[in-house]
């Protein structure tokens, strides 16, 4: 199965950022484990996103128009998920930086008085890039219950706390331990791992994705379209993952509840070939031609002579040609 152009989904899987004055604001949670971080800066371009596979980890990377700033922004939990504070946070990953980098060298240690909640710990350092010129880095951290939060900015000039768009940055920066997490989070952690290849990992959050997406009650709306596309990468990520079974099971279930889908035919056709059963996929192919048209905004039922999933029975003349038959009513 090829991997479905993952849209925009209206109810926050895609965005991770949304407009708070002039600066953007950036949300992350974990899957399966209460709590949200974010912060607000301008001007950044998120550049690279990250996430661990066992669902305890989320990172974001951005970078300013000049390219001269970049942010490095996580969510994680604690080893052994104990309690910490932000000084914990802070020296456990010191601790990692300065083993991956003897040259790291502490600056100025401070703290940053939240209205609520613990305040955040402030450290400015440099450390050595690999041909010898310096990093400049100023970091914050935040602890509350077992998790960490850790905002990063770093620069080939010297930056300091005070500047402005690091100020600001800060002063915004806050970790509500007690948000527990909705279908934009699940999705989005989802996506992350489908695009790290981690097709395993992300099949069983698309699917408990798909159990909250949120309800608006149109015919075709932002919900709809939600869960058709979580549905898709659901069944598809097992599939790559070589669980036929329960791809076979998400897109069965698609068409009860969206028979008129044309990808729930489409992905079982592909099911089928992977267990080379092409009587079955002439079946479920013939369905989704049936409903060709519809299919979401901006998509187009898959040519199937083009689809890895069928081409290694090339050689199969009688089921090659049903294939271009079909291709042809298009």
């Amino acid at each position: 199965m090829k991997p479905a152009l993952f849209l925009a989904l209206m109810l926050g899987a895609g965005p991770v950022l949304t407009q708070s004055g002039f600066a953007e604001t950036y949300r992350l949670a974990l899957p399966d484990h209460n709590g949200q971080l974010q912060w607000s800066v301008r001007g950044f371009t998120i550049i690279e996103n990250s996430a661990k596979p066992n669902g305890r980890e989320i990172g974001l990377r951005g970078r300013d128009a000049s390219g001269r700033l970049t942010f490095l922004g996580f969510l994680f939990v604690a080893p052994e998920n104990a309690p910490v504070t932000a000084a914990a946070c802070r020296d456990g990953v010191l601790a990692q930086e300065k083993k991956a980098n003897a040259t790291l060298k502490i600056g100025k240690i401070s703290e940053l008085p939240q209205s609520s909640g613990s305040p955040v710990i402030l450290v400015s350092y440099t450390a050595a890039n690999a041909d010898g010129s310096l990093a400049y880095r100023v970091r914050g951290f935040i602890g509350a219950e077992d998790l960490c939060a850790d905002l990063e900015f770093y620069s080939h000039d010297p930056i300091h706390e005070d500047d402005a768009d690091l100020k600001e940055a800060f002063a915004s920066f806050h970790l509500d331990s007690g948000y527990a997490p909705r279908f934009g989070d699940l999705a989005l952690y989802a996506q992350i791992l489908l695009q790290q290849h981690d097709y395993g990992a992300a099949a069983p959050l698309f699917e408990k994705a798909l159990t909250v997406v949120p309800s608006d009650g149109a015919p075709f709306s932002s919900a709809q379209l939600a869960r058709r596309v979580v549905r898709d990468q659901a069944g598809m990520s097992y599939g790559i993952s070589g669980d036929l079974a329960k791809a076979r099971r998400i897109f069965n279930e698609g068409t009860l509840l969206d028979p008129d889908y044309a990808m729930n035919y489409y992905n079982l056709a592909c099911a089928d070939a992977g267990e080379k059963k092409l009587a079955e996929a002439r079946i479920h192919l013939r369905q989704a031609f049936d409903r060709i048209v519809n299919v979401n905004p901006g998509e187009a039922l898959p040519d199937p002579t083009q689809d890895g999933s069928f081409l290694p029975f090339k050689d199969n003349q009688e089921f090659w040609t049903f294939l271009k038959d079909l291709e042809a009513r298009r």
